[in-house]
């Protein structure tokens, strides 16, 4: 075979390869994607160990992903860092899981390998993953676990918050972490910029009756900042978390841009344009086992039922403002022994006999006349309902 031959036949495979080589870019998990390598086969950058080895076998379904992501560890691209580098295990609060320059005391490296004092070797379920693998985790680390991956050009913004916004949850949270996009200038994080309140048991914010949250600390890496809530008890109610933009006291990154702050619900947050305050809420109702009337206002009436235009008072003969569920002294006034205006034979709730109740008719579907409480809303969970009968079947007391 003459050169000429030869060049035409390795332009010919070329060719042939190319559909192949351009497949396994852009198919399987996400296009553009690069491939996922073989163990060992990747080098010691986050960027890298994030694609091959913490995607496939960590931020997925039903682990390490989402608002139920166990001990609240989210590992998708957008918060994996900032949960990792420099933030404390919930599992062992006293070890950092990843220590940067010491992989041997990381406790990702300890789950890892199988060396931690707390629970199972990670991938849960899974095989462990190959030594040579462990070993580019354990580089990364010894050679300080630096974020590689290209800066946001754009003012510094929020990626993502734990607890997840508009979330409900039925345990306190051990701490409140905020992701940025760019490296923060860490002095301005502090009690003045980070900010924790209650709503005072009627889900709202603004109208004077919020209480602070002291935080036992505020610690920060140069993209996370962690409200830890140790020995802090959180009541059943509202919360909002913020993170201000602006005013005189704001979170900047490290050329002096103001947080671009403002949250629509989605992250990451801003407009595009330096300043601006974030805020999100999330609520608390831990499941009880002897219903109060005040847990009831923060996890049903409040949330519920007390919210613009509809049980928000004052107390009359008007439908629905006029049966007010603004505050547990209200609801009790405007419920226990008082006879619905739909059904003047019923009460609202008739102490003792949840049955007889218009309130559990109205919110289970049965009553006789209008529609199924909440209006509007969605239906509530059995296990409230649940405790609702059992206040009621208990006397209904407040």
């Amino acid at each position: 075979m003459n050169l000429s031959q030869c060049n035409n036949n390795k332009t010919a495979l070329i060719f042939a390869l190319f559909p192949v080589l351009l497949a396994s870019c852009t198919g399987g998990d996400g296009s553009g994607l690069p491939p996922r390598l073989p163990p060992g086969a990747f080098g010691p950058n986050f960027s890298e160990i994030q694609v091959n080895i913490i995607e496939p076998n960590c931020a997925t379904t039903g682990c390490h992903l989402g608002s139920a992501a166990p001990q609240g560890l989210r590992l998708d691209s957008a918060n994996s860092y900032g949960m990792l580098v420099g933030v404390a295990s919930s599992e062992s609060p006293s070890i950092l899981r990843v220590e940067p320059g010491d992989p041997g005391s990381s406790y990702l490296v300890q789950k890892l390998e199988g060396s931690a004092s707390v629970g199972a070797q990670m991938p849960l379920g899974a095989p462990p993953l190959q030594q040579a693998s462990i070993d580019v985790i354990r580089q990364w680390i010894s050679d300080g676990a630096i974020d590689d991956r290209i800066p946001s050009s754009n003012p510094i913004r929020v990626t993502s918050l734990s607890p997840v916004p508009g979330s409900a949850l039925i345990a306190a949270p051990a701490n409140v972490i905020a992701m940025f996009d760019r490296e923060l200038d860490v002095s301005t994080v502090n009690v003045m910029t980070f900010l924790l309140e209650s709503s005072g048991g009627d889900s709202t914010f603004g109208d004077g009756n919020e209480s602070s949250v002291t935080a036992s600390s505020i610690a920060t890496t140069p993209t996370s900042a962690t409200f830890d809530l140790t020995g802090v008890a959180l009541a059943d109610d509202t919360y909002r978390v913020r993170l201000p933009g602006s005013g005189a006291s704001i979170i900047m990154d490290l050329d002096a841009n103001a947080l671009d702050g403002e949250f629509s619900g989605a992250f990451p947050s801003g407009d595009g344009t330096a300043g601006g305050d974030f805020e999100a809420n999330f609520s608390l109702a831990v499941p009880i086992s002897a219903p109060t009337l005040d847990a009831l206002q923060a996890s049903v009436f409040a949330p519920n039922c007390a919210v613009s235009g509809c049980h928000t008072g004052p107390t009359g003969n008007t439908l629905p403002a006029g049966m007010d569920l603004s505050h547990a002294d209200a609801s009790f006034a405007n419920l226990v022994g008082v006879a619905s205006i739909q059904q003047p034979a019923l009460s609202r709730v008739a102490a003792g006999d949840p049955d007889n109740s218009y309130l559990v008719q109205k919110i289970e579907g049965t009553a006789a006349a209008g529609g199924r409480m909440p209006l509007g809303g969605g239906v509530l969970d059995q296990a409230l309902i649940d405790d609702i009968r059992e206040w009621i079947a208990n006397g209904a007391n407040r």
